[in-house]
């Protein structure tokens, strides 16, 4: 039996374009420190053409570690939350639940360029909410919970801790409100 955490291929393609562009708002941040490394600006166009159908899920199974993989070119703290927001959304053909993934490192990745403003983690959220279209957040409300399924990255790992689990935690209650 699948995961609850996988979704079906079409709620995949819906969450894969959020996630594209959650990852794509900061993906600045890492080229600033790496303009010459196109890994995660490659794993956000597979994501987007995932997202259209372009490409198929086992392809992007087998890619879905490069873009990650450039976290470790950068040194930043905002770099390398950018590196691996791209590389959820490279994951998303893998498995949905790498949408909030992605979302939760960019907003990471926002809060930690502007260590001024105590309001870029919410405002990062806020951007990425107005990007939802009527489908991608009824295919979202399908992912469990954060925390409450333990197949996939909403388990207990690293995506439930921290930042992240706070991004992710105040995603999932914002699309589930009314409206």
């Amino acid at each position: 039996m699948l995961s609850p955490q996988t979704l079906d291929e079409r709620d995949r393609r819906l969450v894969a374009a959020w996630a594209a562009d959650c990852a794509e708002c900061v993906l600045p941040l890492f080229e600033a420190e790496a303009p010459d490394d196109d890994r995660p600006r490659d794993g956000i166009a597979r994501a987007r053409a995932y997202a259209r159908g372009e490409l198929d899920a086992a392809g992007q199974i087998r890619t879905r570690f490069v873009a990650g993989r450039a976290a470790q070119a950068v040194t930043a703290p905002a770099a390398v939350a950018a590196a691996r927001a791209a590389a959820q959304a490279a994951g998303v053909a893998h498995m949905g639940a790498h949408s909030l993934g992605a979302a939760a490192y960019a907003a990471k990745a926002a809060a930690l360029a502007a260590p001024d403003r105590p309001d870029a983690l919410d405002d990062e959220i806020a951007r990425q909410l107005e990007l939802l279209t009527g489908q991608t957040r009824a295919a979202l409300r399908r992912l469990p919970l954060l925390g409450t399924d333990s197949a996939g990255p909403l388990g207990s790992g690293l995506l439930a801790s921290g930042v992240l689990g706070d991004a992710i935690r105040r995603i999932q209650t914002a699309i589930d409100a009314p409206g």
